[in-house]
């Protein structure tokens, strides 16, 4: 399975005023981090709890029905378009960048054995959209339409200008088969009005948020439509959820990651970088970002007091960071902790050739060296440097990029964030900060109800009561 290395956080490896005396923080914090994951998995049926995202990897109903239903598709559409944003986008894009072929929407038809290319309309600006639909064959284009409450303005606009274009090119009884709406099973906007239309539907399920949906259909219908395994993805989360239910801190990774970054972010290190040394996986950085940032950053604690609190995401790329960002992380502020996810077998690999440029004496440590040996080298010097230079710094390893293993990181990833979220003392599930744009979204495009915020909205009052 995958692994977690925080050798290089320890203050006899960058030292006691950059690390941590493990040993000393590990039992301290035994017993506390022990009721934390004790109390986490106990909520995870309860009501208004917004845990119910640890069950997802078990869910063997919600596998069949995805299957089923891209088997009943399959070949009947060449492009699917997933409309939707933040939580209902980021992880869905991350799997199929990862769990595809990296250049998957220009192979033909036939390599890609009659699944479709995918594309996500995740903003509102109209030079992403325009140009698509005009690309696109509507006879061969299938919409998911991603949005729990069926009210978020850029993926509803997205889907209402998606529905006019299939109604002028095709018959209305065809337009409702190349529409799928993912949202809440009872609630919301869009239920009604799938349910009115006669659109394929699968639902978000009660007290999971868009950031920790990538397991429900909200990521797994894109993957199952481009023939990647649910099944493998299920049995990956399963074979982790073992130690991750663990109460042993020794034994439990996302305890592990979450106490060190708690830590050093009272130590000063407001900044967590995350640093995939994968191409595939670069989009996981992306997904990253919104997991940490909307989940930890709180203005206030369980108790209702202002603390302002949650570190800053950074993404990152190896190697093409190196070349951008590690000169501020090498001898920059001593203000951040790094995450690198190692990759242990690439997929493919290259030879670099052996007879090419041999008179040039400085390239001959290249000859007939596989490029992964290089990747790794990157890696492995970029970590070492970091080290050296006292920034602490943990290491996640892949043994391959594959369903198993990807969704053990995301879910690792998911479980460390909840812990985390404890340890700060506020609400890892609620995002305050995005509501309050959306409010004065709404007033700014004429929502009925928001009409007071409108001052505000556009700058002529500095505060409103919302």
């Amino acid at each position: 399975m995958i692994e977690l290395n925080y050798r290089n956080v320890s203050a006899e490896k960058v030292g006691r005023e950059n690390g941590l005396e493990l040993d000393a923080v590990f039992g301290e914090y035994r017993e506390k981090i022990s009721e934390i994951v004790t109390r986490i998995y106990a909520e995870k049926d309860r009501d208004g709890g917004w845990k119910r995202w640890l069950n997802l990897g078990y869910d063997k109903a919600l596998a069949d029905s995805l299957n089923q239903y891209a088997h009943s598709v399959k070949g009947q559409f060449s492009d699917m378009v997933v409309l939707g944003i933040g939580g209902s986008s980021l992880g869905g894009y991350a799997l199929l960048r990862a769990l595809l072929h990296p250049y998957w929407n220009q192979l033909s038809d036939e390599k890609r054995n009659g699944l479709p290319r995918f594309y996500f309309v995740e903003n509102v600006d109209t030079d992403q959209i325009a140009p698509l639909f005009e690309m696109l064959d509507p006879q061969r284009t299938l919409f998911v339409v991603i949005s729990k409450s069926g009210t978020t303005a850029e993926t509803m606009s997205a889907f209402m200008i998606a529905k006019e274009w299939l109604e002028k090119n095709l018959d209305a009884a065809e337009v409702k088969k190349h529409i799928v709406a993912i949202t809440d099973a009872k609630k919301g906007v869009l239920r009604p009005v799938a349910d009115r239309e006669g659109y394929q539907t699968f639902e978000v399920p009660d007290d999971v948020g868009g950031r920790f949906s990538v397991f429900c259909a909200v990521g797994l219908l894109p993957a199952a439509l481009c023939g990647i395994s649910v099944a493998e993805m299920q049995q990956g989360i399963q074979d982790l959820d073992k130690a991750l239910q663990n109460p042993d801190l020794s034994k439990n990774p996302a305890a592990q990651g979450a106490l060190i970054q708690y830590l050093l972010y009272e130590r000063g290190k407001p900044i967590s970088v995350f640093m995939p040394y994968s191409y595939r996986l670069a989009s996981v950085s992306d997904w990253y970002v919104q997991l940490w940032a909307e989940s930890l950053g709180k203005k206030h604690d369980l108790n209702g007091d202002v603390i302002h609190v949650g570190p800053t995401p950074v993404r990152a790329v190896g190697v093409t960071d190196q070349h951008s960002q590690v000169q501020l992380f090498n001898e920059g502020p001593h203000d951040k902790v790094f995450t690198f996810v190692a990759v242990g077998k690439p997929e493919r690999d290259l030879t670099i050739p052996a007879n090419q440029f041999s008179e040039v004496e400085d390239l001959n440590y290249l000859n007939g060296k596989p490029m992964s040996q290089l990747m790794n080298a990157e890696f492995e010097s970029t970590r070492a440097s970091l080290t050296s230079n006292q920034r602490p710094n943990l290491t996640i390893t892949l043994p391959q990029v594959d369903a198993y293993h990807f969704a053990q990181l995301l879910y690792l990833l998911e479980v460390q964030t909840a812990i985390a979220g404890e340890l700060f003392g506020i609400d890892p599930f609620d995002q305050p900060g995005v509501e309050l744009a959306k409010k004065y979204t709404y007033a700014l495009m004429g929502r009925k109800g928001y009409e007071e915020l409108i001052p505000v909205a556009r700058g002529e009052k500095s505060e409103a009561r919302v």
